[in-house]
């Protein structure tokens, strides 16, 4: 970035400073993601003092430009005349009829086959985004301390380190774990489905958010289980006042959440939703299982909370696992399932006996080791970084009347595209060109948010990913 310098003696130094980088931000030559030089470099290269610079990059930031980051610095955002409106709060219907998308989502997920194929459809960590080497040199090293290299059974409740490591890092999110209190699982998907075997039977209700992570729709489905969808807000999370109505009106047995970062919408409940949530569920004796996958990878100065973290009445089966994070392929998860310990232990046992030996043993060194944290500082700025380039990439070329959530976390940003849009059919056409998007559709049991697409910002951004959304862009635009 070259910003000319200027007389000593000029006024408003600082004003002048940020205009000359608000039009380089403006014009794109710096593009949202991009890292601004820090304070001091950029004091040595224009010859002012710090309090000039520092006031011009406030400055910036509070025309909300720029925004900065611990221990990282100051990035570009996506710049406001360019930023798209967010989607508006579900509205899910209770007459629509119901529609069986298992046949749309073995389609997505087999595109994954294809290596021709640019997958913004699945939401998972691209291999260049993981310590792969640092994995393989920990396989080798639990190789040669477990008993029988690794292929012995497991504790039925699990790793006793991995255990202990996961209720000193549940500090970081307010948790009062200890290792007794956890279960480990094959992923976090296994842990939801022990907590929904042990709480429900068929014919129950669950209640959950709309739109829906389509697994956890599947799930219930082949469970017999009646699904109650309820609105939720892109940037809050699911409506407290439809959450109370239908406990309310409703025999709702289990309410199950993604409190943190959601799949599809990227949404995250406030702290006090989070307490209202858990206070109303314990006042119906209604248990909540809260899937927390993606509250790691954060991209604000603190880990966010969770409704665990409010739970005193051990009402809150907490889920949660290292599949976004570090290694989807380990299948390493884990369950506090509070007051419900027992029944969740018993179907463990008689599920699968055990967990894996082996790559429970290589997490459980990583957190020990501090090597998890160093990893996850780094995959959260990537990230952060994608969300935004994604994001300017879609204000540019979409249609103007898009509207794109804006996460803080996570992996997903949901599209909302006029109403005349099937997003069915644009897949359709962008399979053609090697582009899998995820139709709305899927994140419903009812035939709703067919206008609607989740892209997953997992994938590395590059000039020829921008060229994929810009080709995206062209084939909404044709119709």
């Amino acid at each position: 970035m070259e910003i000319k310098q200027q007389p000593k003696s000029a006024p408003y130094l600082y004003l002048q400073i940020a205009a000359r980088i608000e039009k380089q931000i403006m014009s794109e030559v710096l593009k949202a993601g991009d890292k601004l030089p820090s304070v001091r470099m950029l004091c040595r290269e224009l010859g002012h003092n710090m309090s000039t610079v520092t006031q011009a990059y406030y400055e910036l930031e509070s025309r909300s430009l720029i925004e900065t980051r611990p221990r990282s610095g100051y990035y570009v955002s996506v710049p406001p005349k360019k930023r798209l409106a967010v989607p508006g709060t579900s509205n899910p219907s209770a007459e629509a009829t119901l529609h069986n998308q298992d046949d749309l989502i073995t389609r997505v997920h087999k595109d994954s086959e294809n290596p021709n194929v640019t997958l913004l459809s699945l939401g998972v960590p691209d291999k260049s985004l993981l310590p792969i080497a640092k994995l393989n040199k920990g396989m080798l090293q639990a190789m040669r301390t477990l008993d029988g290299s690794g292929t012995a059974y497991d504790h039925v409740q699990g790793n006793d380190k991995l255990r202990r490591e996961i209720a000193k890092w549940s500090l970081s999110w307010g948790g009062d774990l200890d290792d007794t209190d956890i279960i480990t699982t094959s992923g976090c998907m296994n842990a939801v489905a022990y907590c929904l075997h042990a709480l429900t039977k068929p014919g129950d209700t669950v209640a959950v958010e709309s739109p829906a992570y389509f697994g956890i729709l599947q799930l219930t489905q082949t469970m017999g289980l009646n699904v109650l969808e309820l609105p939720t807000n892109a940037t809050t999370g699911i409506e407290l006042e439809a959450l109370k109505k239908a406990l309310t009106q409703n025999k709702i047995k289990v309410c199950l959440l993604i409190s943190n970062f959601n799949n599809p919408c990227g949404a995250s409940m406030p702290n006090e939703h989070k307490k209202e949530v858990v206070k109303l569920l314990e006042h119906f004796n209604v248990p909540l299982i809260e899937d927390d996958l993606y509250g790691d990878l954060y991209f604000g100065s603190n880990r966010p909370t969770t409704c665990k973290t409010y739970d005193e009445s051990g009402m809150v089966l907490y889920c949660n696992s290292i599949s976004k994070t570090l290694a989807p392929g380990y299948r390493v998860g884990w369950v506090a399932p509070g007051k419900f310990k027992d029944q969740v232990l018993r179907l463990k046992l008689s599920h699968s006996i055990s967990s894996t030996t082996i790559t429970s043993e290589v997490v459980a060194d990583f957190l020990k080791n501090g090597r998890y944290e160093n990893h996850l500082r780094k995959i959260r700025q990537i990230l952060h970084n994608n969300s935004m380039k994604y994001s300017r990439a879609i204000a540019n070329y979409f249609p103007e009347s898009t509207c794109v959530s804006r996460p803080e976390g996570g992996y997903f940003l949901w599209v909302e595209l006029d109403k005349d849009i099937n997003t069915l059919d644009l897949y359709e056409r962008a399979i053609k060109h090697n582009i899998s998007i995820a139709p709305g559709r899927m994140f419903s049991l009812k035939q709703q948010f067919d206008n609607c697409l989740r892209l997953s910002f997992g994938l590395p951004w590059s000039d020829e990913l921008e060229k994929k959304i810009k080709l995206l862009g062209i084939l909404i635009n044709k119709g």
